[in-house]
C-alpha cells in the first residue's frame, strides 16, 4: 500500500515538474515574443531605428512633428511609454536634460537607454567670429561654464557621426534581440551603404566650391558638419542658442563679411523663422537657403517617410550654391 502511494505521488510530481518546465519554457517564449518596442527623443534616432529595424518593430518619436526640439517637456504619458519601452533613445544634449532626471527618478536600467552622444567624439559648444551676446546669453552660458562644460548636441550632421550612431544602435538592439541581430546588421550596412554616398558627394561639392565658408542668418546646429569637410562658418547664435534676435554688432558682421567675401546664399535652418536672414539677404542681395539639421521635420515630411538620407540629399544641392 505504501508503494502504491510513493509511487502515485511520485507520478503527481512528475507531472508536475513537467508542467512546471511546460509553463516555465510558455512564459518565457511569449516574452520573447513580445515585439521590441523603441522611444526615441527626436528625429534622428527615430529614422535610424526604423532604418535598422524595417518594419518589424514599433518605432515612436517623442518630439511632436514639426515641433522645436530645445522646447520639449515629456508629459506623464511619455514618461510611461519611456518605462515600458524595450530601448529608449535620447541625444544626451541640452535639450535632452530632463532625460537625467527621469532615469535617476525612476527604475530604468542602462540596458534599456542609449546615450547617442556617448557614441562620438564630442565637441564644446563656442561663440564663433561675429557672434556677440546679449545679456540674457551671457548669463547663459556663463550658467553653464559655472556648472559644467557644454557640448555641442548635433552630433548627427556629420555623415561620418551619423555612420557611428547607426552602428551603436544595431549593436545595442542586437543585444536586445539576439536573433534578430543578423537582420539588424543587413538593414545598417544598407543605410551605411547609402551614408556614405551621401559623405562622398559633400566632399565632391566642397572640392570644387569656390568658396569655403557658410553663413547662417540663424542659430549654427552644423558644427560637426562644417568641421569635418573643413569649412569656416559665420552665423548669428550658437547651435543650442534661446536667443531670437540677434544683437546689432552681430547682423553688420554679418553683412559685411558676405559683402567682402562675395557670399551668394544667406543659410537658415529648418523650422525656424526667416526674418533675420531675410533682412540681412535684403542688405546684401544674397539668396536665402534652408540647411536642414533634422532636428525634426513637418507633419507632412513626417508622414511621407522623408528620411535622414532625404535631407542630407537636399542640403548637398543648398551647399552647392551656397558655395558658389
Amino acid at each position: 500500500m505504501r508503494n502504491k502511494v510513493f509511487k502515485i505521488f511520485g507520478g503527481i510530481l512528475a507531472i508536475a515538474l513537467i508542467l512546471g518546465a511546460s509553463v516555465f519554457a510558455i512564459v518565457k517564449l511569449s516574452q520573447r515574443k513580445q515585439p521590441v518596442s523603441i522611444i526615441t527623443s527626436n528625429f534622428i534616432g527615430y529614422d535610424f531605428a526604423r532604418a535598422i529595424t524595417g518594419d518589424k518593430t514599433e518605432v515612436s518619436m517623442l518630439l511632436k512633428p514639426g515641433a522645436e526640439m530645445h522646447d520639449y517637456e515629456p508629459t506623464p504619458d511619455d514618461i510611461i511609454n519611456i518605462k515600458n519601452a524595450s530601448l529608449f533613445i535620447y541625444v544626451g544634449g541640452e535639450s535632452d536634460k530632463w532625460v537625467e532626471d527621469l532615469l535617476r527618478n525612476n527604475d530604468i536600467s542602462e540596458e534599456k537607454t542609449l546615450r547617442l552622444m556617448d557614441l562620438v567624439e564630442v565637441k564644446e559648444e563656442e561663440l564663433s567670429e561675429g557672434m556677440e551676446e546679449n545679456e540674457s546669453e551671457e548669463e547663459h552660458v556663463h550658467h553653464h561654464d559655472d556648472e559644467e562644460t557644454e557640448y555641442d548636441e548635433h552630433i548627427w550632421t556629420s555623415p561620418l557621426n551619423a555612420i557611428r550612431l547607426v552602428n551603436g544602435i544595431k549593436d545595442r538592439l542586437s543585444k536586445i534581440r539576439p536573433e534578430n541581430k543578423d537582420m539588424y546588421a543587413e538593414n545598417a550596412a544598407a543605410y551605411i551603404n547609402r551614408i556614405s554616398d551621401i559623405d562622398k558627394k559633400i566632399r565632391q561639392v566642397v572640392a570644387s566650391g569656390n568658396k569655403k565658408e557658410l553663413v547662417f542668418g540663424d542659430r549654427f546646429p552644423f558644427r560637426y558638419f562644417v568641421d569635418e569637410y573643413g569649412l569656416r562658418y559665420y552665423a548669428a547664435f550658437p547651435g543650442c542658442s534661446e536667443q531670437t534676435e540677434a544683437s546689432s554688432q552681430t547682423i553688420a558682421f554679418l553683412i559685411d563679411k558676405i559683402k567682402s567675401d562675395n557670399v551668394k546664399v544667406v543659410l537658415k535652418i529648418e523650422l525656424t523663422s526667416d526674418k533675420l536672414a531675410k533682412s540681412i539677404a535684403n542688405e546684401t542681395d544674397a539668396t536665402v537657403m534652408t540647411m536642414n539639421a533634422a532636428h525634426n521635420i513637418s507633419s507632412e515630411d513626417f508622414n511621407n517617410g522623408v528620411t535622414y538620407l532625404d535631407i542630407m540629399e537636399k542640403n548637398i544641392k543648398v551647399l552647392e550654391e551656397a558655395l558658389k
